[in-house]
């Protein structure tokens, strides 16, 4: 497949909406992967706006179509299409989209035997691939989970990287996928640049330094076009593990904020020794607990029917503690929701409180964890809510680096329009 960064077809300009305060980039999108909304809500929020957005799980499709009957912005304009994201023609946005984000399913093989991961109903980046082949976005932002990273699954993550890296590189009949990474490799060493190029930054990101009251680590993938000469970095950090240590354990800041008596002030192990690892004030901000995020939430256990006055705030009977299941501390950040159901392994989706009780998150302080807006509602049982909510995105997390990816796309907008390539940059006075 041959492609010319020059032809008048392909060359990609950012509608804009004129107001007496000047000029905006009305940047359009595709979401693939939706779920529940978490990655689309983010980017959405940023301003980007969606012309497609691919989910083919019917319980995800019905809570997006359940904000929508509500007229929850922004989901409710989103044009959600429940299809398996194989069927969908991504030819028709050719040129026209400047965003393609999406967190596809993922399941690696070995790189020895026949596999062929790209045929494998459970693995779907190379349809995110195929999206930004036959789109070609100006930029895109994946997302996927921390076990992509591990050395076991080097290989294979190597593989993805470099499809993002060459779209126009296609498998052929007769490749593997082990045989098709090598030649992606000669194709990268041998520095060629022909047809489609993304500059793709990959970052292992863990939430709670962003402001999200859970630790969950991520892997983005996140790719600029190669012609618009755009230097990128991901966002920094802007909340740390010892700016907490220090509010809880030295200012005393944490509890006073939330008035708890002296008594009830407990600080684990961990926390106190990063207290004392610096005598200087913390320049990040702490970061935010569990306590932060639900503080103002009736626990709906003993308060059930104030409890109800809230969307999807019910009490779920059950939960119990064992060895290595102890679920998360209510004065530090969440672990990681899991998309699974009552015991899974780490007792993640449940609440550890200062007595040492546990009961399971209402899906209500789940999709604050998540940093869902709080009228969003969730379709489904506790079960299947917390399914959603643990394969997520978190809101704000999703927000953080679109917009930062806006702003640099915004950055190539001078007197309204995008440059396709950058001798038009040079030609054109920003």
């Amino acid at each position: 497949m041959s492609w010319s960064f020059g032809s008048a077809k392909l060359a990609t300009s950012i509608i804009l909406n004129s107001s007496s305060e000047g000029h905006w980039c009305h940047m359009k999108s595709i979401e693939l992967f939706a779920g529940a909304g978490g990655l689309g809500i983010g980017t959405s929020l940023a301003g980007f706006h969606p012309v497609l957005v691919v989910e083919r799980d019917p319980y995800c499709c019905d809570t997006i179509r359940k904000n929508q009957s509500r007229k929850f912005d922004p989901v409710a304009s989103w044009p959600l299409e429940q299809v398996d994201v194989r069927a969908v023609d991504f030819k028709a946005h050719e040129g026209q989209i400047q965003l393609v984000t999406g967190g596809p399913p993922c399941q690696p093989f070995s790189i020895g035997g026949k596999h062929r991961a790209y045929d494998d109903t459970r693995d779907m980046f190379p349809q995110a691939v195929r999206a930004l082949r036959e789109t070609k976005p100006l930029a895109f932002i994946f997302e996927n989970v921390k076990g992509l990273t591990r050395q076991t699954f080097r290989n294979y993550f190597e593989y993805i990287r470099l499809q993002m890296i060459h779209p126009d590189v296609t498998i052929q009949s007769d490749e593997t996928w082990a045989d098709h990474l090598a030649r992606l490799e000669q194709h990268e060493t041998a520095g060629s640049r022909h047809g489609l190029h993304y500059n793709v930054v990959v970052h292992l990101a863990n939430a709670a330094n962003y402001g999200i009251p859970q630790k969950r680590e991520r892997v983005f993938f996140v790719g600029f076009r190669h012609d618009l000469g755009i230097a990128w970095s991901f966002p920094r950090e802007t909340h740390s593990a010892n700016a907490l240590a220090w509010a809880q354990y030295r200012s005393g800041e944490y509890w006073e904020r939330h008035g708890v008596d002296w008594h009830d002030r407990v600080t684990s192990e961990r926390l106190r020794s990063r207290a004392w690892s610096t005598d200087e004030p913390q320049v990040l901000r702490p970061w935010r607990t569990v306590r932060d995020a639900i503080h103002d939430l009736p626990d709906p256990e003993a308060h059930k029917q104030l409890s109800a006055r809230f969307h999807n705030h019910r009490f779920q009977g059950g939960a119990r503690s064992y060895k290595g299941h102890t679920g998360s501390p209510l004065d530090e950040p969440a672990k990681t929701l899991k998309a699974g159901v009552h015991g899974v392994p780490g007792g993640e989706n449940m609440l550890l409180k200062p007595d040492g009780s546990v009961r399971y998150f209402s899906v209500r302080e789940s999709a604050r964890l998540q940093t869902f807006p709080d009228d969003f509602l969730f379709h489904g049982s506790w079960t299947e809510a917390m399914r959603q909510l643990g394969n997520a995105v978190p809101v704000d997390l999703a927000r953080i680096v679109a917009e930062d990816v806006m702003r640099h796309l915004e950055m190539q907008c001078g007197d309204g329009t995008l440059q396709s390539t950058r001798q038009d940059k040079s030609r054109k006075k920003h």
